[in-house]
C-alpha cells in the first residue's frame, strides 16, 4: 500500500515522502497515529502541489541566504575590547560581542550561527564562519582591536 509520510519514521523515511508499506501497517499503526495519509490520486496531487510550492519558497529561502553570505563576506568586522600591557585581552571575544558588532553594521545574524575560531584572546585579525541558511555559510573576516 503506498502513502505519503507527514513526519519522518526511523527505516522508513522522511516527512513528505511517498512510500510502500505493507496494508496492515498502514492502515492500523500509521494512519490511526496521523503519521502518514492514503496516497490517493486525490492526495498525490495535492502533495506535489505542495512539494513544487515548498520548492518555490525553499528557492527563495537559498537566494536570500547567498545575498547575505555575500554582505557578510564583503563586510569586515571590528570588535573593540579592553587589553591589558602586554596586548593580551581581558577574557576573550565571544559570538555575542560579533553579532552586536554585525548588528552595528546593519546585519541581522543570531549568535548561535556564528562559529569563531578556538579563543580569541589576542589581537588581531580571524576567519569566522556564518551560518545563513542550511548549506549556505558565510567567511568573516573579524579584527579585533584595542578600545
Amino acid at each position: 500500500m503506498k502513502i505519503i509520510l507527514k513526519k519522518e519514521v526511523a527505516n522508513l523515511g522522511e516527512a513528505g515522502e511517498v512510500v510502500e508499506v505493507r496494508a496492515g501497517y498502514a492502515l492500523n499503526y500509521l494512519i490511526p497515529q496521523g503519521i502518514a495519509i492514503a496516497a490517493t490520486p486525490s492526495a498525490l496531487k495535492q502533495h506535489e502541489e505542495t512539494l513544487r510550492q515548498r520548492a518555490h519558497k525553499e528557492a527563495k529561502l537559498v537566494a536570500d541566504a547567498e545575498a547575505l553570505a555575500a554582505k557578510i563576506e564583503a563586510t569586515p568586522v571590528k570588535v573593540a575590547v579592553k587589553v591589558s600591557d602586554s596586548g593580551k585581552i581581558y577574557g576573550s571575544v565571544t559570538s555575542a560581542q560579533v553579532e552586536e558588532a554585525l548588528k552595528n553594521l546593519g546585519i541581522e545574524v543570531d549568535k548561535k550561527n556564528i562559529t569563531l575560531p578556538d579563543d580569541i584572546k589576542h589581537l588581531g585579525e580571524y576567519e569566522a564562519s556564518v551560518k545563513c541558511y542550511k548549506q549556505v555559510k558565510a567567511a568573516l573576516k573579524v579584527e579585533v582591536v584595542s578600545e
